[in-house]
């Protein structure tokens, strides 16, 4: 921005703010957003070919493309590229005063998954009303274009900001294990930002703008146990040689209680703090039984019928998942044999203060310690993703998020902490110490992020960029005194 431009009232017009944004989404966003859903761009994690079969590099370079079309002054686009690491976005854009904000994003997506309703799919985009369906729309590949609409918004009305970095990574849904070598890379173009902007969380309804003040970590793996050098007829063997499916079974038993689904081990435990304590109870209030609103089959019920509760369950508490097998054959190709080998992904989420690090090396000693019967039991750990919990928010950032929420959604804004991982912002924490956090995001009730039917609510993408403007115009303020 110039000097002209930035010496121009700085008044900013909130219903002018509004039409701008929302026929950004109609006519720019929606189109080009439609477009990156058809590129099956998985993460690395899930594309192990990723470099050769080159989608990853197309939702780059898609995402690119549309940034260049922006009118936005002093706009500088560019691909960084590190040598066998998946590439990032970074866009520059100068601003009117010392002061760095850096907002972040992701391009890579979750694999398929099975059970998207007819019509649906993953690299299939298709709007129904407000809703657009398709895997990682919301999930993170609206972040560049309502970053960006944002800038351009003010802009629009020379309205003055901070220089403002947007940095959208390829590798986030693999736990972001490119990324330190990038911000090691860039680190004299990123600066110190004064604030961070993230656009990959979610939402508890679409009524109000949600802010996240604390993410869970996560540790995982391969567990794998093996009985058996080949198959051998159930008939003849069971009674004698032991199931590999008990087995792991028995292992799993050790970290989590079947019954509850509580974690046994106190290692992956800590204390609420006394302000997220707090917190969890106003949003329980606020959400109340809405808060298992999930596809449930009929008769099904969540693990608890106290929102309190689950909400801790999910923000607070670690739990475990198992997100995949192999040693089965179908049901249809099921012979009577007493399989070889049984292995699952493990998943474990981790309270925002658990040290990630030593709860992999220590879930990898608790599962394969003394394997029953003598089997080999081995857990091949992913690389783990630390969570993250929010510093105490200054009170220009708070009245800035009260005021925006009440302006574009009509209701105050909520704080919670959110089940899921985003590793990058632990990291921030720890080299900016001083910065303050926008944590926000689009995924609602039923969108389904990395599930099927997964879909944007357009209306609430819409709203939160036109608050990430608002924030963006009133720091520029706060900074300024």
């Amino acid at each position: 921005m110039t000097t002209a431009t930035a010496s121009r009232a700085d008044n900013l017009d909130p219903a002018r703010l509004q039409r701008f944004v929302e026929e950004a989404w109609e006519q720019r966003i929606v189109p080009s957003l439609s477009d990156y859903i058809r590129i099956p761009a998985k993460s690395p994690m899930f594309d192990a070919a990723w470099e050769k079969n080159g989608h990853l590099e197309r939702a780059a370079r898609h995402v690119e493309a549309w940034a260049r079309q922006r009118a936005i002054e002093g706009l500088q686009v560019e691909i960084v590229r590190l040598p066998g690491r998946t590439p990032v976005v970074l866009m520059d854009v100068p601003g009117s005063s010392g002061d760095t904000i850096l907002l972040y994003g992701h391009y890579d997506k979750q694999p398929e998954m099975v059970g998207w309703l007819e019509g649906l799919g993953p690299w299939t985009p298709v709007r129904k009303g407000d809703h657009l369906y398709g895997r990682g729309a919301g999930d993170d590949g609206y972040a560049a274009y309502s970053a960006l609409t944002a800038i351009e918004a003010l802009q629009a009305q020379g309205v003055p900001h901070a220089r403002c970095v947007v940095l959208i990574e390829g590798c986030e849904e693999s736990g972001s294990f490119d990324l330190p070598y990038y911000v090691d890379a860039l680190a004299a173009r990123l600066g110190t930002p004064a604030l961070v902007v993230t656009l990959d969380s979610g939402a508890g309804n679409y009524d109000q703008l949600w802010c996240t003040t604390s993410l869970r970590g996560i540790v995982g793996g391969a567990l794998e146990v093996t009985i058996l050098d080949e198959g051998v007829h159930s008939g003849a063997a069971s009674g004698i040689v032991p199931s590999s499916f008990r087995i792991l079974r028995q292992i799993l038993s050790r970290l989590e209680d079947e019954r509850t689904g509580e974690i046994r081990d106190r290692v992956f435990h800590v204390e609420v703090p006394a302000d997220r304590m707090a917190e969890v109870k106003r949003v329980s209030a606020v959400l109340g039984d809405k808060i298992a609103a999930y596809p449930l089959v009929k008769g099904a019920r969540a693990l608890s019928s106290d929102p309190v509760e689950l909400n801790l369950n999910n923000t607070w508490r670690p739990a475990l998942s198992i997100t995949g097998a192999d040693g089965f054959p179908s049901i249809a190709d099921a012979g009577n044999v007493l399989r070889p080998r049984t292995a699952v992904k493990v998943s474990l989420r981790l309270p925002p203060t658990t040290d990630a690090e030593k709860a992999s090396a220590h879930l990898k000693q608790l599962l394969e310690a003394d394997p029953p019967y003598g089997a080999r039991v081995t857990f091949t750990p992913d690389h783990p993703g630390s969570g993250w919990n929010a510093p105490s928010m200054a009170p220009w950032l708070s009245a800035s998020l009260e005021a925006a929420s009440a302006q574009y959604f009509g209701q105050p804004p909520a704080h919670t902490g959110i089940g899921g991982s985003i590793p990058f912002m632990a990291m921030l924490g720890e080299r900016f110490p001083q910065a303050q956090f926008l944590i926000t995001g689009v995924m609602g009730p039923n969108s389904n992020a990395h599930g099927p039917n997964e879909f944007i609510h357009l209306p609430t993408g819409s709203r939160v960029t036109a608050c990430v403007a608002q924030v963006l115009a009133d720091q520029y303020r706060a900074a300024r005194g």
